[in-house]
């Protein structure tokens, strides 16, 4: 009977022990994550020109389409037409969307998904003129004036390109940066490279025959 009585009182032990280092292990591993710095939320995108939205409508499926924002800034879906979206979060725009649609259907849920995107005017590199692809890039951080001239495929046959300029805004102020893009592209002269920065315009102009 003693000897019975004994190995329950280890079995009771070994599983207070048990227990206790799990408890501390528990309390240690809380201290140890509360210590992480959290996360910085990450920036709130706004819809821009030329961006492709997939809009989800729950529940109908005939609503829901993937649209381009067109150059005037605005949107339109089966049962919405022209409706802003330039320089909205894709959360704002769905809410605004649901308003509109409740007109319609009960207690409409839209999603806004950006598939393509270039982003607002000022976070984007516009190319005109006599590039081989003239279009609008999404600025991306150390980009360079061959980066961008490397998307757009270069220049046509027609560029002026040694009279290329790029217009920036400095402070609210609009000044003129002279580029040689022919020396650049064709010679490799390096020199002419340069930092873009958000909101730049390249304009190359057509050669005078």
């Amino acid at each position: 009977m003693m000897d019975a009585l004994l190995e329950s009182t280890k079995g009771v032990s070994a599983i207070l022990r048990q227990s206790a280092v799990a408890l501390l292990l528990g309390i240690i591993a809380f201290e140890v994550g509360a210590q992480q710095p959290a996360e910085a939320p990450a920036a709130d995108y706004l819809i821009g020109p030329g961006d492709s939205l997939q809009i989800f409508v729950f529940g109908q499926p005939e609503l829901s389409v993937t649209v381009p924002v067109r150059p005037d800034g605005r949107v339109s879906t089966p049962l919405i037409e022209d409706l802003q979206a330039v320089g909205k979060t894709p959360t704002q725009l769905a809410r605004e969307m649901e308003q509109i649609l409740s007109e319609f259907i009960r207690t409409p849920k839209v999603n806004v998904i950006p598939k393509e995107f270039v982003g607002t005017f000022a976070n984007q590199i516009r190319v005109l003129g006599q590039a081989t692809q003239p279009q609008a890039l999404p600025f991306r951080d150390k980009m360079t004036l061959l980066d961008v001239m490397t998307e757009v495929g270069g220049l046509t046959r027609f560029a002026a390109g040694n009279r290329a300029r790029v217009v920036r805004t400095v402070n609210g102020e609009t000044k003129e940066i002279r580029v040689r893009l022919q020396d650049l592209l064709n010679r490799g002269k390096m020199k002419e490279n340069m930092a873009m920065q958000p909101g730049d315009v390249v304009i190359i102009p057509e050669a005078i025959f």
